[in-house]
């Protein structure tokens, strides 16, 4: 038996997108095979949708085209759009203010139609391919990213193969919301992390590693995550100094009571409050436009622009040691 398989509408190049949908007797899970994308998720028990999405394929590769996507190759900022690997320094595609790499570029996996590999009622394996010299990353690379679920958890395992030493940093950009509301405000979110890597005006990380402790960014115990114009969040929180077996990363509930458990290897947490997104006119699941501020990325990676800070966790891979991830989310319902 496979997964549920429908037709999801075609690219602007005459590509079939498929909609992949996963179910356990506790959750359904839908995927694109554009952008790997996680597009719904769904609680048995519970009448909204948990996680930001549309049906409209061309919102995904537009104004929403971080919505649910596996991103990369390298996710998040990397500075000056340049970065040694194997001591050798590559510049790459300047998609951010003409001067920074936001993303891993415009070629990324966000923005490819992925193949459907494999499925079974209950897991999907997506692959897609990475030509040697998009945006200026070395090697042909192969990504799979296997999704599963398994009662109330979905697990994401992503693997990475390169025939050339190169960058790779991965993170599903999930927005969530688990009232179904129009603002993430009252949400109650735990963050098992002690430390931030600190920013500097322009988003970039300066290379600094701060304690959370009597800041605003202190979230070790549960507290409600109430962002606005004067309390934005856009940081990486420091789950850990490497790679580490499945870990707990944090916890998000509802006012409504439901709640997300998210595990990860990654020794990184980006926060992401969806503070500067631009109304889009493109309909959620509610059928009306998601606003500014309506739900929150939690977006398990390595730490931001790793390749310049020799003190970060390593994100280069070479063909003898592959990128390898392994997150998991887990629901519960009041």
């Amino acid at each position: 038996m496979s997964a549920e398989i429908t037709p999801f509408g075609k690219t602007a190049q005459g590509t079939q997108v498929h909609a992949i949908t996963l179910a356990s007797d506790a959750l359904r899970v839908t995927l694109l095979t554009w952008g790997a994308v996680i597009q719904d998720v769904r609680l048995t028990g519970v009448a909204q949708p948990l996680t930001l999405g549309t049906a409209d394929l061309a919102a995904y590769a537009g104004a929403m085209n971080s919505f649910g996507a596996l991103m990369g190759p390298v996710v998040n900022r990397i500075k000056g759009a340049a970065a040694p690997i194997a001591g050798q320094r590559h510049a790459f595609e300047a998609n951010l203010d003409g001067a920074h790499t936001k993303h891993g570029g415009s070629h990324g996996p966000q923005y490819r139609v992925w193949h459907l590999l494999e499925s079974s009622p209950t897991h999907a394996l997506l692959e897609t391919v990475l030509q040697d010299g998009l945006s200026g990353f070395p090697g042909n690379r192969t990504l799979r990213a296997e999704y599963r679920v398994n009662g109330a958890d979905l697990d994401l395992v992503v693997i990475g193969t390169t025939d050339a030493p190169t960058l790779m940093n991965i993170a599903n950009h999930s927005y969530w919301n688990l009232d179904g509301s129009d603002s993430i405000a009252g949400h109650t979110l735990q963050i098992a992390a002690d430390r931030v890597t600190v920013n500097g005006d322009d988003l970039m990380v300066t290379g600094e590693v701060m304690a959370v402790a009597g800041t605003r960014f202190d979230f070790r115990r549960p507290r409600a995550f109430d962002p606005g114009p004067e309390n934005r969040f856009d940081l990486n929180y420091v789950l850990a100094d490497a790679k580490r077996p499945l870990s707990h990363a944090c916890t998000l509930t509802g006012t409504s009571g439901v709640q997300m458990e998210m595990s990860t290897t990654e020794p990184g947490l980006q926060v992401f409050d969806l503070g500067t997104f631009t109304t889009a006119p493109h309909p959620g699941h509610a059928g009306a436009p998601y606003l500014r501020f309506a739900a929150i990325a939690l977006e398990a990676q390595g730490w931001p622009d790793a390749a310049n800070h020799a003190g970060f966790p390593p994100i280069e891979i070479g063909p003898d040691h592959p990128y390898h991830q392994h997150t998991r989310w887990r629901f519960r319902r009041p």
